[in-house]
Parts: structure tokens; sequence; C-alpha cells
């Protein structure tokens, strides 16, 4: 009896999940950013800004010139009308050519262009503030230079899966929907004015057709300018949260910016020991030595000829305290306990600095004190 053998084949791709990573260093960014990452970023010209706020406020800015100066714009448009056909009438009573007929049409152009000046250099002029108010004043060329990551295929597919995508998708899915019901619903409430253009004149017409569209186009606009400032402040969001670091940028950063922590360390240590030894030099001149008796141990020198107060020379705490007694005991210095003074020399004056007034009467009968001794 023959046996029916079934062979299984089973195929594996492998694939790389790093592939869809977000680009830069590894690690959660939890940190917030430091003032160098934002004006860095401010250099290479990123910075939270809504193209969606700059246009709408620019199309607000067009349709309430309209709607305000509509008669005014409308009696330039017909005169200029007016103006260009009556000389076309003189003209073509005495002598009519090309010259004639390109000289016409470029005052007519140049006519146009003067009545419609002033509406779109206001709108320029508004969508220029929007744009100045978002970014303040700063020109980067950053953002121009040509880079390999912006033609790279393998970060464009990445993005493909950005989630900024997908809200600029969701964004652009209710604009459309939004303009859709408001365009609906005008024509809706106009449908009984507009089947009655053929009863009346041709001004009238234009007149009920540009309120139409100018109300639609004021409505449209200030649905965009809401989106706007909506999408303004999601911007400074994600701004804010994509500027964020890791915990390891935030050390390069400060290595780069401040120095190695532990090469700073060693400075200050090297520093101090230099210091500690130009101390022990000059700790032989001193007039008296004042301890707490164990802990702290403070020497100060007195030279009315070259300063107005003692000066303090010397000053440690524990070992460094126990290293100035022994120095002071080899160069038959007096050593004088007052654990008040020592501890106020110790912690509020400088090495080198003078002692303070407060300091003078209790430091003055320590070195009559001294004085008397050696004497």
């Amino acid at each position: 009896m023959e046996e029916n053998v079934i062979y299984e084949v089973t195929y594996r791709i492998s694939y790389n999940l790093q592939f869809f990573a977000k680009e830069g260093s590894g690690g959660d960014k939890t940190e917030e950013p430091t003032a160098k990452k934002l004006q860095d970023a401010r250099e290479e010209g990123q910075v939270a800004r809504s193209t969606e706020l700059i246009t709408a406020s620019g199309l607000v800015t067009l349709f309430l010139i309209l709607k305000i100066f509509i008669g005014f714009i409308a009696n330039q448009f017909i005169e200029n009308f007016h103006s260009t056909f009556s000389s076309i009438d003189k003209i073509v009573s005495e002598e009519f050519n090309v010259n004639v007929s390109h000289a016409l049409f470029r005052n007519g152009i140049l006519s146009i262009i003067l009545i419609c000046l002033p509406v779109f250099l206001t709108t320029m002029v508004v969508s220029f503030v929007v744009v100045l108010y978002q970014v303040k004043w700063k020109v980067s060329g950053k953002l121009i230079q040509p880079k390999f990551s912006k033609i790279n295929p393998i970060s464009g597919f990445r993005k493909l899966f950005d989630k900024e995508k997908i809200v600029q998708l969701i964004v652009s899915s209710v604009k459309i929907l939004l303009i859709f019901n408001i365009v609906y619903g005008a024509l809706e409430d106009k449908w009984g004015l507009l089947v009655t253009l053929y009863d009346i004149n041709l001004m009238q017409a234009i007149m009920l057709i540009g309120d139409i569209i100018i109300d639609l186009g004021l409505q449209i606009s200030m649905i965009f300018l809401i989106i706007g400032v909506a999408d303004l402040i999601y911007q400074k969001f994600k701004f804010k949260k994509d500027m964020r670091m890791t915990k390891q940028e935030v050390k390069d950063e400060y290595k780069n910016t401040e120095g190695d922590p532990q090469v700073k360390s060693k400075i200050k240590a090297r520093m101090r020991e230099a210091s500690r030894r130009r101390m022990m030099q000059e700790l032989p001149q001193a007039d008296v030595v004042i301890t707490n008796p164990t802990h702290l141990a403070a020497a100060i020198k007195y030279d009315k000829d070259t300063a107005d107060a003692p000066i303090l020379i010397a000053k440690g705490a524990d070992y460094l305290a126990h290293k100035i007694k022994e120095v002071a005991k080899e160069n038959n210095i007096e050593i004088v306990e007052n654990k008040p003074l020592a501890r106020m020399l110790y912690y509020n004056v400088e090495l080198g600095a003078q002692i303070p007034p407060e300091l003078y009467q209790m430091t003055a009968e320590v070195l009559a004190y001294v004085y008397g001794l050696k004497k």
C-alpha cells in the first residue's frame, strides 16, 4: 500500500524594522529642548509655523476689502471701460493701426493693475505680518540648500507612513467637506435669485453674482482662518515635541558647550592643588594662626605699611587645617584658639582678601595678644 507523503515548504522573509524608525540618535526623547537646540533649529530655519494660517489671513483680507470697497472698485472698472472704448471710437474715425492698438491695450491693462494693486498689496502686507508673527525676523537660506535626504527615495518612502501625512490628509478632507457644505448651503438659499438673472440687466446680474461670490469667499476664508489657528497651535505642540532630546543628546551637548565634566573636574582639582601650594608657600609669613581648634584653621598677616587691614593668607579644614598648624609650629608662628573668629574667617573671607570691618575688633584682640607674647 502506497503512502502519500506531503512536504511542507516554509518561506521566511527577513526585514529590518529599523527601516521604519525615525532618524536621529537612539533612545527615547524625554528631555525638554535646550536653548542651544532651539537656537540651532532657528538657524536652520526650523520654526513652528502654519501655512494654513498664512493663506487664510490673506483670503480674509482680500474678501473683506472686496466686501467694503466693491462699489468703488466696480465704478473704477466701469469708468476705465468707458474711457477705453471712447478712445477707440475717436481713433477709428481718424487713424487706427497696430501701434495704436498696442497703446490702447497697454493703457487698459495698466489701469486695471492700478485699480487692483492696493487690494493685492494690502493682502500681501497682512500675510507678511502673519508670517513675521510666527517666525519673527530671521532670514535663513539653509532651507533652500540642496540636501540628499530630500531626494532620497528611502526617506521619501518612510515619510509615507509618517503621522504628519495622515494629519494633513485628515485636515484636507475636512476642508473639502466644509467648503462643499458652505457652497451647497449658500447656493441653495440663492437659487431663487439665480434663476432671475435673465430678467434683470447686466449690471444688476454682475452685482448679484459678485455679492454671492464675496459672501461665499468670506465664509470659506473664515473657516480656513479657524483651521489655521488650530493648525498653528498643533504645529507649536508638534515642534516642541520634535525638538525634545534624549538624555545622551543632552549630555553630548553639555560636553560640546561646557566641556567634559571629568576634564573640568580634573582642571579644577589641579587649580585647587596649585592654589594650595601657593598658600602653603606664603604661610610662613603669617603673624598668627587661628583655630577651631581641630577642624578649622585660618592664618592672617598684617603689615600696616602695605595694607589697611589684616589679610587672610591661608585657610583649611580637617587635614589641611592640620597641615597649616604643622607648618606654623615649624616656623614658630603663634597658634591661637578662637572658635567664632576661625569659623567666620573660613566661611566668609576669600584667600588673599582683607578681613571685613565687622571682624576688626576680634582680630585686633588676637593680634594684640600675639604681639604682647613676642615682646
